[in-house]
């Protein structure tokens, strides 16, 4: 098993996404990227302690591989918008991805180059590629909070 790491705006309809490819084992909203050792939704909120609101991916790179979840990234929310995700605004909210390892660095590099050749965006790719850092898992009722309430996503 591997892990993988995402911020790309609010976390609750990645996760969704994420959890419908086959490979993926578990997923858990949290922060990352921040300066705040166990930080709660509302310290995250504030926009004072440098996290993003993430989602942390457990697979089978047997079965599902890194470039996969980078494609379920980039089709999961706007890469051009800079600590924004529709309504949601603060640096929280920021595109980053958060490698585990050389290869991941790489693929994710990689993967971001040739979204910004294929022209499929007008404005620039703002997404963040960094170091994983300290996952902080977010409180329970954030987790797998779209399918507690029967919804499939919550798409900008």
């Amino acid at each position: 098993m591997a892990n993988a790491m995402f911020g790309a705006g609010c976390f609750w309809g990645v996760e969704a996404a994420f959890r419908r490819l086959k490979g993926v084992k578990s997923t858990a909203v949290g922060y990352a990227g921040g300066s705040l050792k166990n930080p709660t939704y509302h310290d995250v909120c504030t926009g004072t302690t440098g996290h993003a609101e993430v989602v942390q991916v457990e697979y089978d790179p047997a079965v599902t591989a890194y470039d996969d979840l980078l494609t379920v990234f980039w089709e999961n929310h706007d890469p051009t918008t800079l600590n924004r995700q529709g309504p949601d605004v603060g640096t929280q909210y920021r595109s980053a991805i958060f490698f585990e390892s050389p290869e991941q660095e790489a693929a994710a590099v990689a993967s971001k180059e040739r979204l910004e050749k294929s022209g499929r965006f007008k404005r620039p790719i703002v997404t963040q590629i960094e170091p994983a850092t300290d996952f902080w898992k977010a409180e329970d009722y954030h987790q797998q909070y779209l399918e507690k309430r029967g919804l499939a996503t919550c798409h900008i």
